[in-house]
């Protein structure tokens, strides 16, 4: 069994890394070159760098705050946000970044995965999903530009097209539980997991220890992405991989 990752997010508005309640009430949580550092200090596996507002308000992901982060880390870097072709991916790889995340602009058209995959290898085009149930028929869906819009696509169908298209891995957010800190959506990432063969990464609800625990056993996801909890001194990392390495996990020290 490949190690579990575990993977802080730095939601980004305006060069600062924000932090909300289900993709609002947006808090400041501090800079993002000073955190990702000390991330890379703790021994975080990965960082997430994401510009929520960027297809929102039309804008392009900052590429020198992408550049200044990557000067200070030595673990794999992912950026999104507002992404929509080949050429922004290659001037953000350029500016130091390991991966892409892609959301909106790939749901709007897909055969931009099986581009990016095609130009830089599908390690390198991760595809969030950001998902919510329907009150009536208790099915997930897609929606876009930072959880504004709502879509008829499940998030179950997109996840098996994203992967059968090249995308290299799949991050998952429900926003139901986004900051809420009441754990994972356990089944619906197990869903998406079983469902593809490419790793997932869960995001949304991490408020202790043992829910990582739980999503990575009976979510079966491969990472699991948190932000307020790490941003805001709640949860050391090394002593969540501590603890999930004393239950028998594989887990990066």
């Amino acid at each position: 069994m490949l190690a579990k990752r575990i993977i802080p997010c730095l939601d980004i508005k305006d060069g600062q890394t924000v932090k909300g309640i289900q993709f609002e009430q947006l808090r400041q949580a501090g800079d993002p070159v000073a955190l990702a550092a000390e991330y890379a200090r703790q021994g975080a596996d990965e960082l997430v760098f994401l510009d929520i507002t960027a297809t929102h308000e039309g804008r392009s992901t900052f590429v020198e705050l992408v550049n200044r982060i990557a000067h200070v880390l030595n673990i794999p870097f992912t950026v999104g946000g507002g992404i929509s072709s080949v050429r922004e991916v290659e001037i953000l790889l350029r500016a130091g970044a390991d991966k892409v995340s892609i959301n909106s602009a790939a749901v709007r058209r897909p055969e931009l995965i099986s581009e990016l995959a095609a130009a830089f290898g599908s390690q390198c085009v991760v595809v969030a999903i950001d998902a919510r149930p329907d009150e009536l028929d208790g099915q997930w869906y897609v929606y876009l530009n930072g959880g504004r819009l709502a879509t008829t696509r499940r998030a179950l169908d997109w996840a098996v097209e994203a992967a059968e298209r090249g995308a290299g891995e799949i991050l998952l957010t429900s926003m139901q539980h986004d900051g809420t800190k009441n754990g994972f959506a356990l089944e619906l990432t197990s869903s998406i997991a079983s469902a593809v063969s490419i790793p997932v990464i869960a995001s949304g609800g991490a408020g202790n220890v043992a829910h990582f625990y739980d999503v990575f056993t009976r979510g079966r996801a491969d990472a699991a992405l948190a932000a307020s909890i790490f941003h805001f001194g709640e949860v050391p990392i090394p002593e969540l991989k501590n603890y999930l390495s004393a239950q028998g996990l594989p887990i990066r020290q």
